[in-house]
């Protein structure tokens, strides 16, 4: 079906428009105003930041960051962030759309992160561990057994 054919930053993308209509339009309650709803740009921050260590490392170890061709993989990157969590950069696009969730401000558009979470996963995350563990064998696996998911 779509696994493995949408880059993960369109599923962040369409996500942050759903949340931007859901706030405009079916907003309920706003339980954060200004200014405390700028907090949400701190969050933005960081995830960025972890997006771009991420692809830094990936860049480090020579290996693709193509998310739609994991199959092009060199290698297993295990160190800096992927110590803690096998997908930073789909942490860092979950943590911006929070983000943008905060800046919001309202209720309606933290919908938009467990549907970031349910699309990536089904459609990017579980694709890309199949094919590593073909790759890799029991390399990736024993790093799957190390390393969350998540977080």
């Amino acid at each position: 079906m779509l696994k493995l054919k949408i880059p993960p930053p369109v599923y962040a993308l369409s996500v942050a428009a759903i949340m931007w209509l859901l706030h405009h339009y079916f907003p309920v309650y706003q339980w954060l105003v200004e200014p405390w709803n700028k907090l949400g740009f701190v969050l933005i921050g960081v995830g960025l930041c972890i997006d771009l260590l991420a692809v830094a490392l990936f860049w480090k170890a020579k290996t693709t960051v193509n998310p739609l061709r994991p199959d092009n993989s060199q290698s297993i990157v295990e160190t800096g962030l992927y110590k803690y969590t096998r997908n930073p950069m789909y942490l860092g696009m979950l943590l911006v759309l929070a983000g943008i969730s905060i800046w919001f401000g309202s209720v309606s558009v933290v919908v938009g992160l467990p549907l970031f979470v349910v699309l990536v996963t089904t459609q990017q995350i579980i694709p890309e561990e199949q094919t590593l563990t073909k790759k890799f064998g029991q390399s990736y696996l024993d790093y799957k057994h190390r390393v969350r998911r998540w977080l």
